[in-house]
């Protein structure tokens, strides 16, 4: 007998929706029939819900060591779990450089911080910010031949931010060795300039986290990105895309035929910048860069999704708790927006968000929800068809959802180590009802048998074994 047949199933990939069973055996999908004859140690009734393959979420920063004495919330143990309940079978966090570590080494630490502690399965982007003759020459190289073929550079931050000079250079070694260059486009010196005048007139408060980091900071570095990918022409993606005027730049480029892809966030379409506007430092709870911009802005970002601007949706989850010495009241209440870490927890809300507003209330499509979540990031980053769809011979990774559920977000009912969601009593009307991570599910949730936490063995991806850019391109 084969370990598992989910009976009844609602299917839906990026291209296509059907009605079938599914056969799981030995972690992989062995069949996709009608009324199946065929027997199994286990059965699961999807009841005709909607059975989509496994979330990716392709950017989120878990145990990630921070240099201001700050500390986030989620190891990767309640990362992955929060992940699993929110419907997601993979995360791809960052293994972060600092100038002067060597990469390996980076490497081998971020492994070490995940080892035996993911409900899921994981991949690891790395993060560029040390760019010398040795890790250009060397270092960088190496780690992408290895697998490691995917990293982040930055235009802003002091600790990590790149010139121009150094951003041409790593990606003209990205291009020799096809690899994936996500880049955060903010102008660092507008930012300081800015942030000097609003502390020169002791406007310091979270809310002018906002007025630090306009719309046109984030749109003048995305087009200047453009124009060093087109120097070296090397495919680039912009990740966490805020609004409409760096959307515009973004959409004028790829109609020219240029090699940009980009993703956007749950935050850029539920939050606003007045939510940073907030009595008792509560507007720190929502900092993060680039800032939630406007209610217009929102609409924008809804039809970047829908007309395939955006390739990915992400949670760019980035916690840290609100009233904790470590996290965003590390340096007090009456402390400089400039010093208030910077990031919101998402893992677990990002796709019943999504689902919820997006599909159910017809702004995308099913089809377009799995691709945006799953499919497109898995080919991205490598992981496809091994993940990202519903096919035989892929990864049994599979969310059944209820998509007749009527409840408001609360944080007590959340499964992160963070002391709060930026989406308390945002109403949803789905939930991942039974999450399989390679034919192992690892929760479930229903009246009967409340949640069930599956702990029989943790299991993981190490790195990309493909790069798709070598693929495709």
């Amino acid at each position: 007998m084969i370990d598992l047949i989910i009976k009844n199933a609602h299917v839906a990939t990026a291209t296509d929706t059907f009605k079938c069973d599914i056969g799981i055996d030995k972690e992989k999908i062995i069949f996709l029939e009608r009324d199946t004859k065929q027997k199994s140690k286990e059965i699961i009734d999807a009841n005709n819900n909607f059975v989509l393959p496994g979330g990716i979420d392709a950017h989120c920063h878990i145990d990630q060591p921070m240099k201001d004495g700050s500390v986030m919330a989620d190891n990767f143990e309640t990362g992955s779990l929060s992940a699993a309940f929110g419907g997601t079978t993979t995360i791809i966090p960052f293994a972060c450089q600092y100038k002067g570590e060597n990469l390996r080494e980076v490497i081998k630490d971020y492994h070490h911080r995940a080892e035996n502690k993911s409900y899921i399965d994981y991949a690891f982007h790395t993060i560029i910010s040390d760019v010398n003759k040795k890790v250009l020459g060397q270092e960088l190289p190496a780690i992408i031949k290895d697998g490691y073929s995917h990293f982040k550079i930055y235009m802003t931050y002091e600790d990590l931010k790149l010139n121009d000079k150094d951003i041409l250079n790593v990606l003209e070694v990205a291009g020799k060795e096809k690899a994936v260059v996500m880049i955060h486009a903010e102008n660092d010196d507008c930012i300081s300039w800015l942030t000097e005048k609003l502390e020169e007139k002791g406007k310091t408060g979270p809310k002018y986290h906002s007025f630090a980091r306009p719309d046109v900071v984030e749109s003048e570095a995305t087009n200047r990105a453009i124009s060093l990918s087109r120097i070296v022409n090397t495919p680039i993606l912009f990740v966490h895309v805020s609004g409409k005027e760096t959307i515009d730049i973004i959409r004028n480029a790829q109609s020219r035929g240029f090699k940009i892809l980009a993703e956007t966030c749950p935050q850029y379409l539920f939050l606003t910048k007045d939510d940073l506007d907030k009595d008792d430092f509560e507007g720190a709870k929502f900092i993060c860069s680039p800032p939630p911009r406007t209610v217009e802005d929102q609409q924008h970002v809804w039809r970047g999704l829908n007309n395939g601007t955006f390739q990915i949706f992400s949670s760019d989850h980035a916690a840290f708790r609100f009233d904790d010495d470590k996290g965003k009241m590390m340096n007090g209440k009456n402390s400089s927006f400039k010093k208030i870490p910077n990031g919101l927890p998402g893992l677990e809300t990002r796709l019943p968000l999504l689902f919820t507003y997006g599909v159910l209330k017809n702004k995308i499509s099913l089809n377009k929800f799995v691709e945006l979540t799953s499919t497109n990031p898995a080919k991205i980053y490598g992981l496809y068809p091994r993940k990202g769809t519903i096919a035989i011979g892929s990864d049994a990774d599979l969310v059944i959802w209820n998509t007749k559920v009527k409840k408001k977000i609360a944080n007590k009912d959340l499964h992160h180590n963070v002391d709060y969601t930026p989406y308390e009593d945002k109403e949803i009307n789905t939930l991942a009802n039974t999450v399989i991570s390679r034919g192992t599910i690892v929760c479930c949730c229903s009246c009967t048998q409340g949640i069930r936490r599956h702990h029989s063995r943790h299991h993981r991806i190490h790195k990309a074994k493909r790069n798709i850019w070598k693929a495709d391109h």
